[in-house]
């Protein structure tokens, strides 16, 4: 299974290519608030410490945000079988298995680390699914945690963070300072920066499901399974009643299919490819596997 599981290089040089811009972005705004003056320790700092915050108890924030249940063996026996097995092939520490009682058909993976992973699914996943469709969005969701995303994702959003800071701190307490146009500077400067990685993040973000929809599709060898998958909780997700999927967007870049209820601006950033380009994808990888 280790020889198998080889990196897309396509994909891998397109995530390449977006960290490099971000480290060249942010780089840049460190030259810039160098150049001018500005001191920004504290907002380094407290931008540090809630992302160290939100990374180190990613895993309990989650599971509280969306009324997850850990699940033992004997509660959900098939649903742990079926991610012993897929661990062994993934060769990665089996996390805890959680169970989400929502109408959408949705699941997710979290934790700051393979020991502390949690992958959920929920209710309405398993009804909806047979067995080999269940096991191809475990997969997804496992190569997630083999991948390392969460930790990839809060590296890359750490100086988008700072930026966020800065423009939200300069645009109620910049006023006061006396260089209010070195002040103006930097506030574009912060704005500029946030944008830009706002976009290439959510490119990153797509790139990582690629990426786990490759690994679904290694660890269960049918990416047939996925694919059909895919298209259930997509259909399902627009019988869901507006008002649930409202209350799940928040966690959208979590789940193997976002909950956008149509009035949603999420929908033009999405943090997932668009589903025809994900199935394109495995349709591809199915002709060589």
């Amino acid at each position: 299974m280790k020889k198998e599981w080889e990196k897309d290089r396509g994909l891998f040089i397109r995530m390449f290519i977006t960290m490099f811009l971000l480290a060249v972005i942010y780089l840049a705004f460190i030259a810039v608030l160098s150049v001018l003056g500005v001191s920004i320790v504290p907002i380094i700092i407290i931008a540090g410490i809630m992302l160290f915050a939100q990374y180190y108890f990613s895993d309990r924030l989650v599971l509280m945000s969306t009324g997850a249940q850990i699940v033992n063996e004997n509660e959900a026996p098939e649903l742990h079988e079926i991610v012993s097995r897929l661990c062994m092939n993934a060769d990665i520490p089996k996390p805890k298995v959680a169970i989400v009682q929502s109408s959408i058909p949705n699941a997710f993976a979290t934790g700051r680390n393979k020991k502390r992973a949690v992958v959920a699914v929920t209710t309405s996943l398993m009804k909806q699914l047979d067995k080999s469709e269940l096991e191809a969005v475990l997969a997804h969701e496992l190569s997630h945690i083999k991948n390392k995303d969460v930790l990839v994702l809060t590296i890359a959003g750490f100086f988008s963070t700072i930026a966020f800071f800065l423009v939200r701190y300069l645009m109620f307490f910049g006023g006061r300072d006396r260089d209010s146009g070195g002040i103006i500077i930097v506030w574009i400067v912060s704005v500029i920066v946030w944008l830009l990685s706002f976009f290439l993040i959510r490119a990153l973000s797509r790139y990582r499901e690629f990426a786990a929809d490759r690994g679904s599709a290694i660890l269960t060898g049918q990416p047939s399974n996925l694919i059909s998958a895919l298209l259930k909780i997509s259909g399902t997700m627009e019988r869901v009643p507006k008002r649930d999927l409202r209350e799940a967007e928040g966690m959208n870049a979590f789940y193997i299919i976002p909950a956008l209820s149509g009035e949603s601006i999420l929908g033009l950033f999405s943090t997932h490819p668009h589903l025809e380009k994900r199935i394109e994808a495995l349709e591809r990888i199915e002709r060589v596997l």
